[in-house]
């Protein structure tokens, strides 16, 4: 009993592997994506962004490194604060 325990908050203090972090930006990715669509994108008066539309599909399809810069961008230009990312 004592090893099961001490294995499983070994496990626990584990630093966060690759795939943590990755699900933690998809997360993130996909707070931002709710933000800019919801607020900026149907905003009246607004065009269509070209770079956010590619951002947007770069968050769906798992690319989130380059999604996230852009959509960051894109919400702060419009005077929005950014959630809090996910620490890795």
């Amino acid at each position: 009993m004592k090893r099961l325990l001490l294995s499983l908050s070994v496990l626990m203090l584990a630093p966060a592997g690759p795939s943590d972090a990755q699900s933690g930006d998809a997360a993130y990715c996909a707070q931002l994506t709710l933000l800019y669509r919801r607020y900026v994108e149907n905003s009246p008066g607004r065009q269509y962004d070209a770079d956010a539309a590619i951002a947007l599909d770069d968050c769906k399809n798992g690319n989130t490194a380059a999604g996230i810069p852009v959509l960051e961008k894109k919400l702060l230009e419009s005077g929005f604060t950014l959630p809090e990312r996910p620490r890795q």
